[in-house]
């Protein structure tokens, strides 16, 4: 701005901080009161300067007066003003004076810096959440007892909120392993004291996995709001002892923004890194089966019928008790799935045994078990093959995932055979990943 020699113009601050602004990379002001100065008693100034005050003429020293020094309000900007606002809009550092020295002693000014966080959103309390962590390494199951929240942010209109805790597994898919309690109405203290369990949790996901416990509130009218979460790495929690956590919720963390190219480049190499590392892991998401097997010996007892005389000349004995975290498969974020068993190999396929179809779900529950008639001898050279399917209405149904049992296994699947045929006559229970293709199958339903 440009103002003739003469003519005063008042300036606010807020126009002077407009006009004064240095091009360049922005810098974070440490202590803004270092722009706006209370002088001491001491300076040559008995009370701070206000913008009504920016059309009167600075005294000057006579020092200074020669420096070129004029209104702090007019003048061009190589004049007087602008060296003036230059003067008036700098932070003053410690040890440094004015050029007349007619402000030497705020030279002593506290530059510590001060944060207010009462009028600060990102500050704001949202409340403490009280639960439980508890993981049964017999049962791989995770347990989280929900206890209840002190203090919440007010979400409705009439200051209060109708809170309810959810649970995630990260990373994973969301509604595969998601976990909600009841609802509380009307209340910033809500109490739930309710168990939620996640099957099919191994130690390894026990090391690399995250729990995400975030409290919501229920609207009826319009989508729930979100008041706060917090995130608690598993690795924490020791095997089958209970550790207590009452943590503070927090807002959700912000998504990266690099500021610079090189920034970025990391960013995005450690993405592909994560991407690759998830996609060689990729096949423990399309979920877990628990399945139960036992190898029943020849029984001489020829009083028995039905089912009890077949059992009775010996064979296996395969249980399918439930699946957790499976793939969804369907548009609504679920699946409708199903298990099938087969011992191959199979010339005849007459080894064909199918469980019931659960509707909606990604955690479903059979409990159903096959027989397969069959020597000990003849067991050694079959394999058990259990997948599981989407069930599709009017159309090909879709492959979620499977395991195969025998010899020619690997890992934890080849354990559980051998433990099988080592303990006749015992029930042997385990969990295991389903995979995305089993060898020397077609997968067709």
């Amino acid at each position: 701005m440009t103002v003739r020699k003469g003519n005063r113009l008042g300036i606010s601050i807020q126009e002077h901080m407009a006009i004064n602004v240095c091009p360049g990379p922005i810098r974070p002001i440490r202590q803004i009161s270092a722009y706006f100065p209370r002088l001491s008693p001491t300076s040559s100034f008995s009370e701070p300067l206000s913008p009504n005050q920016l059309t009167a003429p600075a005294p000057m020293s006579p020092g200074s007066a020669g420096q070129g020094g004029g209104a702090v309000g007019g003048g061009d900007g190589e004049g007087g003003g602008g060296g003036a606002s230059r003067c008036l809009l700098s932070p003053l550092l410690p040890g440094a004076q004015e050029e007349g020295g007619s402000l030497s002693a705020m030279s002593s000014m506290d530059t510590s810096i001060e944060i207010d966080s009462c009028d600060s959103d990102d500050n704001t309390s949202l409340g403490t959440l009280e639960f439980d962590l508890l993981y049964e390494k017999a049962t791989s199951s995770l347990h989280c007892t929900v206890l209840r929240a002190k203090g919440l942010k007010p979400m409705d209109f009439n200051g209060l909120a109708d809170p309810y805790v959810k649970l995630h597994l990260l990373p994973g898919a969301c509604k595969a392993n998601k976990l909600k309690t009841k609802i509380v109405r009307n209340t910033l203290n809500p109490v739930w004291n309710e168990t939620l369990t996640y099957c099919g949790i191994t130690e390894e996901d026990m090391y690399r996995k995250t729990l995400r416990v975030s409290v919501c509130d229920e609207d009826k009218l319009t989508h729930n709001e979100f008041i706060g979460e917090s995130r608690v790495a598993l690795r924490r929690v020791k095997p089958d002892q209970t550790k207590h956590f009452n943590i503070c919720l927090e807002h959700p963390p912000p998504l990266p923004s690099p500021t610079a190219m090189s920034t970025a480049l990391r960013g995005i190499s450690c993405y592909l890194r994560e991407w690759e590392t998830e996609q060689q892991r990729s096949l423990e998401e399309r979920g877990r089966l628990l399945l139960c097997l036992q190898y029943l010996p020849p029984n001489g007892d020829s009083e028995l019928k039905g089912e009890a005389k077949e059992r009775a000349r010996g064979g296996l004995c395969v249980g399918v008790k439930r699946c957790a975290h499976l793939a969804a498969m369907d548009v609504n974020g679920f699946s409708d799935p199903y298990v099938k068993t087969y011992l191959k190999p199979d010339v005849q396929k007459k080894s064909k045994h199918k469980t019931a179809v659960i509707k909606k779900t990604l955690n479903p529950e059979f409990n159903e078990e096959f027989f397969y008639e069959i020597s000990f001898s003849e067991l050694s050279t079959k394999t058990l093959e259990v997948t599981v399917w989407d069930y599709d209405l009017g159309k090909s149904n879709d492959f979620i995932g499977g395991v195969s049992f025998g010899c020619h296994s690997q890992g934890d699947a080849l354990q559980h055979w051998i433990d099988c045929l080592k303990n006749k006559g015992k029930k042997v229970e385990r969990w295991h990943t389903l995979t995305n293709e089993l060898p020397g199958s077609t997968l067709q339903e």
